[in-house]
């Protein structure tokens, strides 16, 4: 399906006011079931790819807009709001808008190759919200072609697609079926697609909507979003195994890179004495603190910074300290955070792995362990040459195709 996407009446900029405000209300349903989700294309997918259309009348030239309800500019684009009620069949000829929460119809009708570009445009001034039409490739050898429209619940179909194809000056009429689909929320949708995690025996990632499967094991509650780290990722795997192996009870850990702050929150829920973590992004850094005050963590124990993305790597420590706006009330293990930690974890990528080395290495301790990820199997070579100037004692742990590399700081 594709290349051609249309979409029906009245004011782009509707439609974008209400995805902006209510992007929750986007569906990811398919259009031919009335109650599951699938891999189907929903009218607000559709909608993202409107562009200008004219209405086309039976003689090849642009129909009356005043008569069909187009725009004088051109545009067939048809708005929705979630603060509208559903329509009619005849306010939706009119340009009306639409309920979300209504399922809708959607129709697949064969025709002509050489007519499917009339009649598409037809459709839309005739009561379609939108139209997708098959790749001409793809029909190479067949007469025939398919265009899939939406419709609102309740229009009349059958009316609407024969005047469409009148308006185009077809001389048939277009065979066509319909089916029901019914809107999803797709922040539901999403969350349903997060399952609990699983590291090892006894230590669990929760989804905050999901009820722990063992709730004497350490679980950590997130709530996953833009920020890395819902604990699926081999690399998150592979630093929460190395915390479980090295904490053991009273320890500093740096979370370099924190992300959703799950490392900060899993070696204190191991029985780390204080967890700091920093990160360049403020998503990042808002989710992490998030977090933390889902897994009920102690404030003075778990410190999150947000990091100055243009921040030479020596001037981390002093940059951090001026960050008003994310810091605590307290922040004395960062003013002279250089040496202190018995644990630095670094899970980020493979670049800023290599040009940061001095700095994630430099905040252990002598002696203190340091471990780095998100890095490929292949990419350890390069990474090992790196650390092995700071390290004592390097080995490496890998996952599914990816890789964790630890030692000790060298005095």
């Amino acid at each position: 399906m594709l290349p051609l996407v249309r979409v029906g009446r009245a004011p782009l900029r509707r439609l974008g006011r209400l995805l902006l405000a209510s992007p929750q209300t986007l569906s990811l349903c398919s259009p031919n079931t009335t109650t599951g989700c699938g891999g189907g294309i929903s009218p607000l997918v559709l909608m993202l790819s409107a562009r200008p259309s004219a209405c086309w009348g039976g003689d090849g030239s642009p129909a009356a807009r005043a008569q069909s309800g187009a725009s004088s500019r051109g545009f067939c684009v048809r708005a929705v709001s979630v603060d509208d009620e559903a329509p009619s069949s005849s306010a939706a000829a009119a340009g009306g808008v639409y309920d979300l929460s209504a399922p809708y119809l959607s129709v697949r009708i064969r025709c002509r190759k050489e007519d499917a570009e009339l009649l598409s445009e037809s459709l839309l001034c005739f009561g379609a919200c939108s139209v997708t039409v098959d790749d001409i490739a793809d029909a190479a050898n067949l007469d025939e072609i398919s265009i899939t429209t939406i419709f609102a619940y309740g229009e009349n179909v059958g009316s609407s697609v024969s005047s469409a194809a009148s308006s185009a000056g077809l001389d048939y009429s277009p065979l066509y079926e319909t089916s029901v689909g019914k809107q999803c929320d797709w922040v539901t949708l999403v969350q349903e697609s997060y399952e609990s995690t699983k590291v090892i025996d006894g230590l669990w990632i929760i989804p905050k909507w999901r009820t722990p499967p063992d709730l004497q094991a350490t679980n950590i509650i997130i709530n996953p979003g833009l920020a890395f780290g819902t604990g699926e990722h081999p690399t998150t795997k592979l630093c929460l195994l190395f915390l479980k192996e090295v904490i053991k009870g009273g320890e500093r850990v740096l979370d370099y890179g924190t992300g959703t702050g799950v490392l900060s929150i899993a070696a204190l829920k191991m029985g780390a004495a204080l967890s700091t973590g920093i990160d360049i992004d403020p998503q990042a850094v808002a989710s992490a603190h998030a977090n933390k005050l889902l897994n009920g963590m102690d404030s003075n124990k778990m410190l999150v910074y947000l990091v100055p993305a243009g921040a030479e790597p020596s001037s981390f420590s002093s940059s951090i300290d001026k960050s008003e706006e994310r810091k605590p009330s307290s922040d004395p293990e960062l003013k002279s955070s250089s040496g202190t930690f018995d644990i630095v974890a670094a899970n980020i990528l493979l670049n800023p792995l290599l040009e940061l080395v001095e700095d994630i290495v430099g905040y252990a301790k002598t002696g203190g362990t340091v471990a780095v990820s998100g890095i490929l199997c292949e990419q350890v070579p390069k990474v090992e040459k790196a650390y092995s100037r700071y390290l004592d004692n390097v080995s490496v742990s890998e996952m599914d195709g990816w890789a964790c590399l630890q030692g000790t700081r060298k005095a």
